[in-house]
């Protein structure tokens, strides 16, 4: 397939064919659901963490004697059922993280990929970068295509360190590395700006 190429100023200059096997494909929304929950279960801390009654810091004595007082036994004072006592069942640190088939992930990415071009929010512009980081260098070509502070996806050909710079004090703009990308962004993202030679790194990438 065929797509335009855009100038940093939002004209067309030229176009491109893009790889069917990649652009083109039939979306595969269950490769998607699946990327997606792996990439946000890998990103989960997993760090909460409560006290059980043997690592309360409390006194081991028992709070009155075993009989005579009509009361139920009470074995210390660092039971679950008293005020100050340990926690049952509580959280405790763990891996959320696991892995997914790559076959599986590598569908995920080509049918999110179809799936922006066929909503025309993929956009493909010729490639940029910026000499010292400054962030209006940047700014300035994303608002030449998204009116609005919508969610943005700008993938680079390269770790561009430079463009990274530039672009993070643009609180709605994702920066992505062509063969790094991230499903969650590419689904949530309202335009997907792609660098044109990340475009034609993409149309190999995969195989």
């Amino acid at each position: 397939m065929d797509t335009k190429v855009y100038s940093t100023e939002g004209k067309e200059v030229r176009t491109i064919e893009l790889n069917d096997e990649v652009f083109n494909i039939e979306v595969s929304n269950g490769s998607i659901y699946y990327a997606v929950n792996n990439e946000l279960a890998n990103r989960r801390v997993g760090t909460a963490c409560t006290k059980t009654r043997a690592e309360v810091n409390y006194s081991n004595a028992k709070p009155y004697k075993q009989k005579g007082t009509g009361n139920a036994r009470m074995g210390d004072k660092k039971s679950p059922i008293r005020v100050g006592g340990g926690t049952i069942f509580g959280p405790r640190p763990r891996d959320y993280s696991y892995a997914i088939p790559k076959k599986v992930k590598r569908l995920a990415m080509k049918s999110l990929l179809t799936l922006s071009a066929k909503e025309d929010r993929l956009v493909v512009i010729e490639d940029f970068t910026s000499e010292i980081g400054k962030t209006k260098d940047v700014a300035k070509v994303v608002k030449a295509f998204v009116s609005d502070e919508k969610r943005t996806v700008l993938i680079l050909k390269d770790d561009d360190v430079m463009l990274r710079r530039a672009a993070k004090n643009i609180p709605y703009l994702r920066i992505l590395s062509y063969d790094k990308l991230s499903a969650k962004e590419l689904l949530y993202g309202r335009k997907i700006l792609m660098l044109e030679g990340a475009a034609k790194n993409l149309n190999g990438f995969f195989d």
